[in-house]
């Protein structure tokens, strides 16, 4: 079946990466829901958004079964996340539930609310957020485990929807300096971000759009042969080693 209409759902599209997601699928034609604690500050004719606390599990299963009542979801694309930076002598059991439920309980929700349209239209588009620190980083225990679980969360779903035309990928951005997470870190302009950029392999930090391309990539009717696969958007730091 032909899918002539489109609309993604994007966590956290208000800002940062997600933002940068939202505006590169609205510039391909497609209504763009964003789901996030805040109202983005910018608008289009377009993007929607859904104000909802994604460390909610029942706030988020009810928002998201709200807007798949009332339309047709044919991408999701699950952004949102946060670090909770702690070395493991300080990772409390609230953190590994948080980042728990953000990172995996919020995609599955958003998710299950989508399928069964996507089913019906034997057509979907799922893409997940990761992050270079999924092979590991210092003092990111919780953060980077349950990135690398999205990696393997994504590629068991590709496997069990491939059946119905859905496909299921994820990006894993390294560090992208101009976004509220990194400046959580460090301010772009300090001598420690520059020591970053220059261990990266492409000697920059990342940016928004460099990430937003990617899943526009993968979001793509036409990247209909590709799913259960990774992406890292890192400047070839994931092939090599970085200084954070």
């Amino acid at each position: 079946m032909s899918v002539v209409h489109h609309t993604a759902i994007v966590s956290g599209g208000n800002t940062g990466i997600g933002a940068a997601i939202a505006r590169g699928l609205l510039a391909e034609g497609y209504d763009v829901i964003s789901l996030s604690r805040r109202k983005p500050d910018w608008s289009h004719p377009k993007l929607s958004s859904r104000e909802v606390d994604l460390l909610d599990a029942a706030a988020t299963r009810q928002a998201a079964a709200e807007i798949a009542a009332k339309v047709a979801i044919t991408h999701v694309v699950h952004n949102a996340g946060a670090i909770r930076a702690k070395p493991l002598e300080e990772v409390a059991d609230e953190d590994v539930g948080a980042l728990a439920q953000l990172h995996f309980g919020a995609a599955i929700a958003l998710a299950q609310a989508a399928l069964p349209g996507m089913k019906q239209a034997r057509f979907g588009r799922i893409v997940l957020l990761s992050s270079r620190a999924a092979l590991g980083a210092a003092t990111r225990t919780v953060y980077s485990a349950t990135k690398a679980g999205i990696i393997g969360m994504a590629r068991t779903w590709a496997l069990e929807l491939a059946p119905f035309g859905i496909t299921v990928n994820v990006v894993a951005p390294g560090p992208i300096g101009d976004t509220e997470m990194f400046e959580s870190v460090m301010s772009p302009e300090s001598e420690r971000a520059k020591k970053l950029a220059q261990s990266i392999p492409l000697g920059r930090l990342g940016k928004s759009a460099d990430v937003a391309r990617a899943v526009t990539f993968f979001s793509s009717p036409d990247a209909d042969f590709i799913t259960g696969q990774t992406l890292y958007v890192c400047g070839g730091a994931s092939i090599g080693s970085i200084s954070i």
